[in-house]
């Protein structure tokens, strides 16, 4: 269900994904807010499910984690049991960082982040092991131009 939401919630939800780790006071003086208003307008968007959570992104490469995959994924099976197990199997899987059912001529798309070509493949063996696919295309990223960009609001 889509939110109604005003230009001051609008500005609220921009500057969080600009830095989630600003001060309640910071962020009401950015929107033009008292500490008070903006409170009571997080805890709103929280309720309404609009805000869910908090998180800091972090800088892969800094971490070791250089290669990314996109995964394309096709199957023969399209039953809820099969669906709900894979669902299930591919959650299991901390690589996998985005996940989607999709149109066209595949029908999964994973984005998976680890280390290197050893790790991949210990990922895609773990993939391959838990549920029975039809196909697996694997496409290696060569430069990450733009991750993790802000909703376009």
């Amino acid at each position: 269900m889509t939110q109604k939401l005003d230009q001051i919630d609008l500005s609220l939800l921009r500057a969080l994904q600009k830095d989630g780790g600003l001060s309640q006071r910071d962020l009401a003086e950015q929107v033009g807010l008292s500490q008070n208003a903006c409170w009571r307008r997080l805890k709103a968007l929280n309720e309404r499910g609009v805000l869910q959570g908090s998180t800091v992104r972090l800088d892969r490469k800094q971490l070791g984690l250089d290669l990314v995959v996109f995964v394309m994924l096709r199957t023969r099976h399209h039953s809820a049991d099969w669906l709900q197990t894979f669902r299930r199997h591919v959650l299991t899987i901390p690589e996998v960082v985005d996940f989607h059912r999709i149109g066209g001529d595949y029908d999964y798309q994973l984005k998976v982040v680890t280390e290197d070509m050893a790790s991949y493949d210990k990922v895609y063996q773990r993939l391959i092991s838990g549920v029975e696919l039809d196909s697996v295309t694997s496409y290696f990223a060569m430069e990450s131009i733009a991750e993790g960009r802000a909703l376009p609001l």
